[in-house]
């Protein structure tokens, strides 16, 4: 078994080894993960943080031990607090890296940060603030940046930055936590979860109070939240089917 790191700002995992193929997610600065399958030119990995499996170009990662990944696994991440930050490299020179970017392989990497970093859990009360960080990103199916994303790589980064693990898709997060009878019964930070006509849960969003949601839909936005579901003012019509209320924290 191999292992790796991405030392890049943001790098693709893709569903195929090959360029064209879809973004499943993305692989922030400092993720690591286990290399699963390797060929010439891309590797299929699976990301420590949430198992999620894709295949990633062998140019924009880097090799790490055994001994190094266990050590890193077992750290509280530190993560940038910055929508836009630096590191330094051993040559002095600057390299970009994103909100959410894993700062605990700095010294792997022989790189330097002195911006702005959190680790451990925060009080839930800071999930939608930290949600804010990211209106009106853009939607990017796949993405898990403030400059596209989308909407259970959202909720994920979101809750990841105050110290808390989400799946990675939002059927998958809708395995985790305690289900919640009503609207009534939630508090801001909990997560809504909406179905398609086919009954498959394909959304989901953070509750807020009075009863909004934040979400990423074509942008993250803020609509009404009602027993039906996401009221989108704009349009003046409900644009998704509520399926179930869970309490993560």
């Amino acid at each position: 078994m191999q292992y790796g790191i991405c030392s890049l700002s943001v790098v693709p995992l893709r569903n195929e080894p090959a360029d064209t193929s879809e973004l499943v997610t993305q692989v922030l600065y400092g993720d690591f993960f286990k290399v699963i399958e390797q060929r010439k030119k891309w590797s299929k990995i699976r990301l420590a943080f949430d198992a999620y499996e894709g295949w990633i170009d062998n140019k924009q990662y880097l090799e790490i031990s055994e001994d190094n990944y266990k050590v890193l696994n077992k750290e509280t991440p530190k993560l940038s607090l910055d929508l836009v930050e630096f590191i330094q490299d051993s040559n002095n020179q600057l390299h970009p890296i994103l909100l959410g970017g894993s700062l605990n392989g700095l010294s792997l990497l022989n790189h330097s940060f002195d911006g702005n970093l959190v680790e451990g859990k925060s009080a839930k009360t800071n999930i939608v603030k930290t949600a804010f960080l990211y209106l009106n990103t853009p939607y990017l199916w796949g993405g898990k940046t403030p400059f596209g994303i989308d909407c259970s790589g959202f909720t994920q980064m979101v809750y990841k930055l105050n110290g808390y693990k989400l799946l990675r898709d939002a059927s998958q997060q809708a395995t985790q936590g305690e289900a919640l009878s009503f609207i009534e019964e939630s508090e801001p930070g909990d997560l809504a979860f909406f179905d398609n006509n086919e009954g498959v849960i394909t959304h989901v969003g953070i509750i807020m109070k009075d009863n909004y949601i934040i979400h990423a839909h074509g942008q993250v936005r803020i609509d009404r939240l009602d027993h039906s579901g996401i009221y989108n003012a704009d349009k003046r019509t409900h644009t998704h089917k509520l399926r179930v209320i869970k309490k993560i924290i």
